[in-house]
């Protein structure tokens, strides 16, 4: 079976890629620490798009190549972390690559699924669970209502920590792994390390003794989860604070990184052949979103740029979305995106009815994947009851004037969980049905700071030295002036 798919890859990859990969198997033959060669376990984090869906295709490649070499190989663990929004047709990708690579009939292959902090064998059909459908939801309104809606952090943030805390999960299970291979250059998780550090010591976190290992690394990456999270959730919430138990202690094995990132050349365009006509890999309308082939969040960020300039600067629609468009577009070339697909992002914005058509399936998307609706979408942007209600009066007075009157009481309300005003119940049944939260979680919020440049709240601190973002010039009003603002997304 392995010599079938290793003539059935030769077949589709250029002579430099096998090149590659017989460097780079040399490479990690002499990192491996155990001998025979399958007391080893190799693992591969795999999120479903393009460039790991390559990552998952050269490692495999090393795997047969050491096979026929030394008539043994290596094991390998590849997991998947899962999301709200992933579509299925990622986990069809990944159900594909797995199927052409032949690892579900590899003995000395283990494929997994991650949801949250319980793990699965893989299964392309395995429904989300709900309860974390509804985590990734309150993720994004407890800290979107944060920060006026501000992409990265609304969406990134929680899944970010999310995708490391599976990595741990993972990288623990059964015994653990002895090599975590990645993408990265040597450069990237040295600076990521670094950051890794900087957050821990503003948020004023303990340092590790051991700052190479493994092990620190989780440990820290969880020190500053659950005080992210303790931050947006407020400290009685410890039911929502909940995260894996691996750092929290020592790893059986404490794994070495490996990057292929010297060995390969993983941009799309150096083996579409591969990717498309092979592996199967399939651009799906949703999935594929500005930067991601993996998460159709990115076009809701747009679709909220949109809105905030429809909304909270009174111009149009069509001019969010030519802000946004433009910037992740920039991303896309700086991430060596192929043309082709530049221009299939671009197509998708082109035309007036072209935006109409993308904002109408991402009012479905958000209803569909978080329950969300354009309503409360809108109040999210305002972030009007953060900061003791300081954007109350203008949301009030722009979307909801019916409200207005009742303004000092829904603030008494936020402030006070034992007041009793005029139309409580009304008014208690209207914000939950304003913004999808409890009135916990909107007391939480009210009395909680907005995220801004000039803060130091741990969104602004994670936010700060984030590259996925750009200053445009914009209006705040139809009538100007340009000013400057930072955008974010992917």
């Amino acid at each position: 079976m392995r010599e079938k798919i290793y003539n059935a890859m030769m077949t589709h990859i250029n002579s430099y890629i096998i090149e590659d990969a017989l460097r780079c198997s040399a490479r990690i033959l002499r990192f491996l620490p155990h001998r025979p060669l399958n007391e080893n376990i190799v693992f591969v984090a795999y999120g479903g798009g393009k460039d790991s869906s390559y990552i998952v295709s050269f490692v495999r490649l090393i795997q047969l190549l050491m096979f026929r070499e030394h008539n043994t190989t290596f094991r390998l663990r590849i997991a998947t972390n899962r999301h709200s929004g992933m579509p299925f047709a990622v986990m069809e990708n990944i159900d594909r690559v797995y199927k052409t690579l032949g690892l579900y009939d590899d003995s000395e292959v283990e494929l997994l699924l991650v949801d949250g902090n319980e793990l699965h064998p893989f299964d392309v059909n395995a429904p989300l669970p709900q309860h974390i459908k509804e985590k990734n939801q309150l993720d994004i309104l407890m800290t979107g209502h944060r920060c006026w809606g501000e992409a990265r952090p609304t969406f990134c943030n929680a899944c970010n920590l999310s995708m490391v805390n599976s990595i741990g999960l993972a990288v623990s299970y059964n015994g653990g792994v002895d090599v975590v291979v990645t993408g990265d250059s040597t450069r990237e998780l040295r600076a990521y390390t670094v950051w890794v550090r900087q957050v821990a010591t503003k948020f004023g976190l303990g340092e590790q003794k051991d700052k190479q290992s493994f092990s620190s690394f989780l440990h820290t990456i969880g020190d500053i989860s659950s005080h992210y999270f303790q931050d947006i959730y407020g400290k009685q919430y410890n039911e929502e604070l909940q995260t894996a138990h691996y750092n929290r202690g020592r790893l059986i094995r404490n794994p070495l990184f490996f990057s292929v990132y010297r060995d390969t050349a993983y941009q799309a365009q150096d083996h579409w052949e591969l990717l498309t006509n092979f592996l199967g890999f399939h651009f799906d309308e949703v999935a594929f979103s500005f930067t991601e082939s993996d998460c159709a969040n990115p076009a809701l960020m747009a679709h909220l740029r949109g809105l905030k300039t429809e909304h909270l600067y009174g111009r149009t629609y069509k001019e969010g979305i030519a802000e946004y468009t433009n910037f992740a577009i920039n991303l896309m070339r700086k991430k060596d995106f192929p043309a082709h697909l530049i221009e299939m992002m671009q197509a998708r914005y082109a035309t007036p009815e072209s935006i109409g058509i993308m904002r109408e399936k991402m009012d479905n998307y958000a209803k569909e994947v978080f329950d969300l609706s354009e309503e409360q979408l809108v109040c999210m942007l305002y972030s009007p009851f953060a900061q003791r209600g300081k954007n109350l009066y203008e949301y009030l007075s722009k979307e909801k004037p019916l409200l207005y009157p009742y303004l000092e009481h829904i603030h008494t309300l936020l402030a006070d969980s034992t007041s009793h005003v005029e139309e409580q119940n009304t008014l208690e049944k209207l914000l939950v049905e304003m913004t999808h939260l409890s009135m916990g979680h909107l007391r939480v919020i009210y009395a909680s700071d907005l995220s801004s440049n000039d803060r130091t709240t741990p969104i602004s601190l994670i936010l700060a030295n984030d590259p996925h973002k750009a200053v445009i010039s914009t209006l705040h009003r139809p009538d100007g002036p340009v000013v400057s603002e930072v955008i974010t997304g992917r």
